[in-house]
């Protein structure tokens, strides 16, 4: 099946958004504040290979469950799902995945602006990963298996 047009779903790419990294950064702050050790100023850090904690939670709960289940827990509770540019409905290989999200920090600054501002202005509808990765984002409801 191809899909010959998407659309924008801001509202809904916002919310997917604050959903996955609300978590990220919670697990992120609950683990400084749990293992992480305080310094003279009452600053909590991990040092060496607890860094990598973090690091892999982010790949889990954003590549991993993108590439292994089809979507991000923020994108299924909204109802989108990223596909391939040709409309495959398929889930996206690991580097299709890996590529959107490590430019989550480019779409994500100026508060999403920059996101923002590309997904209205391309005409697939895609941010800075999503062109990177050559995949679009649909709602779920308009795929059929």
């Amino acid at each position: 099946m191809i899909i010959n047009f998407t659309k924008p779903h801001i509202g809904r790419r916002i919310v997917a958004c604050l959903i996955d990294y609300s978590i990220i950064y919670g697990f992120t702050f609950f683990l400084i504040f749990t293992i992480g050790t305080p310094n003279s100023e009452g600053v909590y850090s991990i040092t060496g290979v607890q860094v990598l904690i973090p690091v892999v939670f982010w790949l889990l709960m954003t590549v991993g469950l993108e590439a292994g289940l089809g979507r991000t827990l923020g994108n299924s509770i909204v109802g989108l799902k990223a596909i391939p540019m040709q409309g495959i409905n398929r889930k996206l290989t690991f580097g299709e995945s890996l590529k959107r999200h490590v430019l989550d920090p480019v779409d994500m600054s100026l508060l999403g602006l920059v996101g923002i501002v590309i997904i209205s202005n391309t005409d697939k509808n895609q941010r800075v990963g999503d062109i990177w990765a050559k995949t679009i984002v649909v709602k779920m409801s308009a795929l059929h298996d």
